[in-house]
């Protein structure tokens, strides 16, 4: 063998523990890679389901929402794919202090 085969070889031995070592390390750290957070039970942590025009399509489907794909944004996640909920701005308006009578 030459020495550039060597080299290669040595090149790719090296990628390969690279791997296995930053694999080892983001299954061991949870704040890391996939076990961040729960997936959504919806969409199964894809973030899309199949879209509302599928349902009533008889074999062609597309509209706005999909664009012509047949898969939207999946509602209970927003489309992250995480279980945690959209956080929600919510306005209330002060009660009237003078009813009209």
């Amino acid at each position: 063998m030459g020495p550039i085969v060597l080299t290669q070889l040595a090149t790719g031995l090296s990628v390969l523990a690279g791997a296995v070592i930053v694999k080892q390390v983001m299954d061991q750290n949870p704040m890391m890679g996939s076990g961040r957070a729960p997936r959504c039970p919806s969409c199964n942590g894809t973030g899309r389901v199949t879209c509302m025009c599928t349902r009533w399509s008889d074999g062609d489907y597309g509209c706005r929402t999909c664009a012509g794909s047949g898969r939207m944004a999946c509602s209970n996640c927003g489309g992250t794919g995480t279980g945690r909920p959209i956080p929600v701005q919510i306005s209330v308006r002060p009660p009237n202090p003078n009813p009209p009578s």
